[in-house]
């Protein structure tokens, strides 16, 4: 199995899904669990994970030039309960630098191509992830999610893709985005395959004191007979393609057949959740990404004369521009004086929209949406306009913001042949709950 995966990836090599192979120690896990040395739930299954996370067998780059020869001394949690129940990672997957943007056009080693069409983005930031998956070179694959980066490429090349709770897997061994809402998922082929994986990572990590006891296998998440879904009116309106409102009403049709009650409801506050999420998260990340500076590890610049141009320089060099940019912003609305403007201010909102989602679960189960605006677009076609880009996310940065899980699954095809996304989004620790309805519509497809 590790043989034909590791074929396969070089097979679709012209996808630029790949950074690298972790070829020799998959091959050696690959022969100790046939000798039985090594066994487990997923003993023999391959998998990739973004080159975002620390995993032996190959540098973690972040897809940066920042971190271009960094070997990683420990594996990220995530990984480690992977391969303790026998997974076998074959590779590191293409992103946008650091997890900053939605195309993996911001990936300092070359765009990844969408699967269904080459001449388009496969969207970001876990776009290598998505592709691989969709390419059926490994079953699963792990992506992070910080604003919509497992959804939005999942819906763009036609996987399941899952952002789960905040805290539902641990973070340790991850290059630091956004701290506040970044998540690990994954992308697989069926809901039922995601449900394994996730189980799998789920749990307390002493670690990382944000994670969650594992809640997988609650009673709560079972399938009710009929569930109450409310499809959510901000997200159908102007701007969001024809195609796209189509493929979500007719997955709304699919759970009415499966028994459940679709109503349209109205969130008025998250028609601002993109300019709250393009506040609160660059801050962050002006903190998380301040350690890069050339002296302790990263790049270095080799030809600073003083201590603040190997700052400047390694900095300048090892950072790409949409780093650079949400690197600026965020210091922007933390400097003194716009703190309170800003950064204070978007707080607020945020604590409005956790709000508005608690007031529609005590009536609904779960939410339904688009995942994206439109399907995938053509390479190029954003990358001069950031704003344009941005607003790519509008419909996944408010279940990111409120900490609550979500998950893109197939709705349909485009007239153009490229897979169209819904989004289910559920109260805090529904996630199960998520997946369990999407394999009970995937049965009746």
């Amino acid at each position: 199995m590790v043989k034909q995966a590791l074929a396969r990836a070089k097979q679709v090599a012209d996808y630029n899904s790949f950074l690298s192979l972790t070829e020799e120690r998959a091959l050696k896990r690959a022969a100790q669990i046939d000798s039985g040395e090594i066994s487990g739930k997923l003993a023999g299954v391959p998998f990739v994970v973004k080159d975002n996370m620390l995993a032996f067998g190959a540098p973690t780059t972040a897809a940066s030039v920042m971190l271009k020869d960094f070997h990683a001394p420990l594996q990220a949690t995530a990984v480690e309960k992977l391969e303790a129940e026998g997974a076998i990672c074959i590779g590191k997957s293409n992103l946008d630098a650091f997890a900053h943007g939605g195309s993996t056009e911001n990936s300092a080693y070359g765009v990844t191509k969408n699967a269904h069409d080459t001449k388009r983005v496969a969207g970001g930031s876990s776009g290598g992830s998505a592709v691989i998956t969709a390419l059926d070179v490994v079953p699963f694959a792990l992506g992070t999610d910080t604003g919509g980066s497992i959804r939005q490429p999942a819906s763009f090349n036609g996987v399941v893709g899952i952002k789960p709770t905040y805290g539902t897997v641990s973070r340790y061994g991850v290059v630091a985005m956004a701290s506040s809402t970044d998540t690990i998922g994954c992308f697989t082929h069926t809901a039922a395959d995601a449900d394994v994986v996730m189980g799998i990572m789920a749990g307390r990590d002493a670690n990382d004191m944000t994670t969650l006891p594992n809640f997988w296998n609650e009673k709560s998440n079972s399938v009710k007979k009929s569930l109450q879904i409310g499809l959510i009116k901000e997200t159908m309106g102007d701007g969001i393609d024809t195609e796209v409102q189509a493929a979500v009403y007719e997955y709304a049709e699919r759970l009415k057949g499966a028994g459940h009650t679709v109503r349209e409801v109205s969130m008025p506050t998250i028609s601002y959740s993109l300019g709250m999420y393009y506040v609160i998260v660059p801050a962050e990340i002006s903190s998380n990404l301040a350690r890069y500076d050339g002296v302790r590890y990263g790049y270095r610049s080799q030809n600073a004369t003083s201590l603040e141009e190997l700052y400047g320089q390694s900095r300048d060099q090892g950072f790409e521009m949409e780093n650079k940019r949400r690197i600026m912003i965020g210091s922007f609305v933390l400097s003194s004086g716009f703190f309170d403007a800003y950064y204070q201010q978007a707080q607020k909102a945020r604590a409005l929209l956790c709000s508005e989602f608690d007031e529609l679960f005590a009536s609904y189960d779960l939410l339904l949406s688009p995942v994206s605006p439109t399907p995938a677009f053509a390479i190029g076609q954003k990358t001069n306009d950031p704003i344009q880009m941005y607003k790519a996310d509008i419909m996944t940065v408010p279940a990111s913001l409120a900490g609550l899980p979500a998950v893109s699954v197939p709705a349909g095809v485009s007239s153009t042949g490229l897979p169209v996304g819904a989004q289910l989004i559920g109260p805090q620790k529904s996630d199960r709950l998520l997946l369990r309805l999407a394999a009970q519509l995937e049965k009746g497809a």
